[in-house]
């Protein structure tokens, strides 16, 4: 039973190194490349309901030299209202 299970595990290691070995030539000739981790999102808190939005999707207001950034309209014209 024991040589049954580590056979089993080699197979399986084998298995694994083949295909890695043909990804990295597929992916060197230049065909299906690796999914690459997309760059990380600067997230801003929104100073009236305090949500997290992302910067660059988020609606800006500046302020003398600082920008607040906020999740709606109704957010914007909240603060625009107390400052």
């Amino acid at each position: 039973m024991t040589r049954l299970v580590l056979g089993a595990i080699l197979l399986l290691v084998i298995a694994w190194a083949f295909w890695r070995l043909v990804g990295g030539i597929i992916e060197s000739l230049g065909g299906l490349p690796r999914a690459r981790p997309k760059a990380p999102v600067k997230l801003v808190r929104d100073p009236v309901c305090g949500t997290w939005v992302a910067a660059n999707e988020s609606l800006g207001l500046r302020a003398g030299s600082t920008t607040h950034y906020f999740c709606s309209h109704q957010c914007r014209d909240k603060f625009r209202k107390t400052h």
